[in-house]
């Protein structure tokens, strides 16, 4: 699914009043229906509901949505800033209000600010996406009304006081904070972001019927992977296919003590499809590896308790380097030798992604078209620290083209970021998923896809959804507390099950 930037989104806002043609006034009707059907539907009427508005066209909807409430049995107060000028349409829907003999109630100070108590709904309808500067003033004082009231907040299309692209200071500037965020359309790019979550809450796409051609027509950067995003990847196995046409792989990871994030991975890649896939692993995990894993070749390393080279790399469809592999010297010399003479598909993660940081010689060693899968820490510790998730992905944008490499920033809303500047944000995944061994796996995926001749692009985005529906399969099967990396295998093909039924 296309994402959109807010300037973008305004810019089809304004093509659908052109082409369709409707006024700006009946798209803001449209939009407080779409408003509507979600209280009427989460919301009882005897549920008292404060709606907080601003002079723009936000608040415009804040009030449109207020009538549509009102009049169907909602106990509803409203308020609006007071302003030196509003919108014309915030005009025509507070004209609206007023023909029905509702009185909204426009504040000139805090003084004027209501009470509102824990068992109010808020709706902020202050500010909306075409926020330019943080909030100030009277405004300020009422957002932090708001957020000291303990009341359940609903945010129309963004928290007031959140930018829709980059928040560098989000805590430093006067923000609602929302338990619900009924967003128009598209969901705005700030809201993929850790520090953003705690004003959004949870977040609701609410389709308002902005113009297809449009939409289908506009070019954009940014991605929202979907199960319509990636399906026809996964296609049926011919009745006479054998294990060589779906590739070998090679795993190199392992160390004393970390054993099982290898296993991890090379289980992960042949539950991923790979036809083959080996081991290589330190010489103390060979028993383990082969009484867990017996469907895998093992390879063991001349040493005992860590990597100290491997052989033969070249001739494997497809390379992971990095789960558990540990930082010992001898590691990072293997490593370098890899780097400066594989030419079959790479993927680079964890303990590989840290000896790159230790010595960032290899960092322009690494090959064109590696896949690299970092975490906000291992990317801030090879590329330098960011201060806010905007900030880093911009900066995970310019590596990728810069080295020409797929980039997979790991998180709620994993970043798949590739060479041309694109990025995909996974919608699939679980807070049960943050536990120990969890890259390991998708690592494992994405390396099963490259055996089997997927691209770089099409494996990183498959994999990463792939990786996350296993986890919310297996969260609604085991609850998000009790989720472990291995449950996460043994899922994998749960969800590539449901990625084929999805084509059907």
């Amino acid at each position: 699914m296309k994402l959109f930037t807010t300037k973008q989104i305004r810019e089809l806002d304004a093509y659908t009043i052109k082409h369709e043609p409707i006024s700006s006034y009946e798209l803001m009707e449209r939009a407080a229906n779409a408003l509507y059907s979600w209280f009427a539907q989460n919301l009882s009427t005897l549920q008292p509901i404060v709606v907080f508005c601003g002079p723009g066209n936000n608040g415009g909807d804040g009030l449109a949505l207020a009538r549509l409430l009102y009049t169907s049995g909602y106990s509803v107060e409203v308020y609006y800033l007071t302003a030196s000028a509003h919108s014309s349409d915030f005009q025509l829907n507070l004209e609206r209000l007023k023909a029905i003999n509702f009185l909204p109630v426009e504040i000139f100070s805090n003084s004027g600010f209501p009470h509102i108590g824990e068992n109010h709904v808020v709706v902020d309808a202050i500010f909306g996406s075409g926020l330019s500067k943080p909030i100030e003033g009277l405004a300020a004082q009422l957002v932090s009304h708001i957020n000291t009231s303990g009341s359940r907040v609903v945010a129309v299309d963004i928290p007031s006081g959140l930018f829709g692209e980059e928040n560098p200071f989000p805590n430093s500037n006067p923000v609602v904070r929302a338990a619900d965020c009924l967003t128009l359309q598209f969901p705005k790019l700030s809201f993929f972001f850790a520090e953003n979550s705690s004003f959004v809450g949870r977040w609701h796409v609410l389709p308002i019927g902005l113009h297809p051609e449009a939409i289908a027509g506009a070019s954009t950067s940014w991605h929202y992977t979907n199960m319509e995003t990636i399906r026809g990847m996964v296609k049926p196995r011919e009745r006479f296919a054998h294990k060589g046409i779906f590739g070998h792989c090679l795993v190199v990871a392992g160390s004393h003590g970390m054993i099982g994030a290898a296993v991890m991975a090379a289980m992960s890649a042949a539950r991923a499809g790979a036809g083959l896939v080996t081991l290589h692993v330190p010489a103390c995990g060979y028993e383990i590896a082969q009484t867990l894993a017996p469907n895998i070749m093992v390879v063991c390393d001349s040493n005992e308790h860590h990597l100290s080279a491997v052989d033969d790399f070249q001739r494997y469809n497809a390379v992971c380097i990095g789960p558990g592999l540990g930082q010992h010297p001898e590691t990072a010399d293997a490593l370098g030798k890899i780097l400066a003479e594989i030419n079959v598909p790479l993927i680079l993660d964890a303990d590989a992604l840290n000896l790159v940081a230790a010595n960032p010689k290899l960092l322009g060693a690494i090959p064109a078209g590696t896949i690299i899968t970092p975490h906000p820490g291992e990317f801030d510790r090879l590329f330098g620290v960011s201060t806010c998730g905007w900030k880093r992905l911009e900066r995970a944008r310019e590596v990728a083209q810069r080295y020409q490499q797929v980039i997979i920033l790991k998180g709620a809303y994993s970043q798949v970021v590739l060479p041309d500047g694109r990025v995909f944000f996974n919608s699939t995944g679980n807070p049960g998923m943050a536990t120990g061994g969890s890259g390991d796996v998708l690592s494992g995926i994405v390396v099963g896809f490259l055996a089997q001749g997927f691209s770089i692009a099409d494996a990183a985005l498959l994999a990463t959804f792939v990786h996350g529906l296993a986890g919310d399969i297996a969260a609604s099967d085991l609850g998000e507390n009790a989720l472990v990396a291995t449950d996460m295998i043994s899922y994998i093909s749960n969800a590539l099950l449901e990625i084929e039924i999805s084509n059907l």
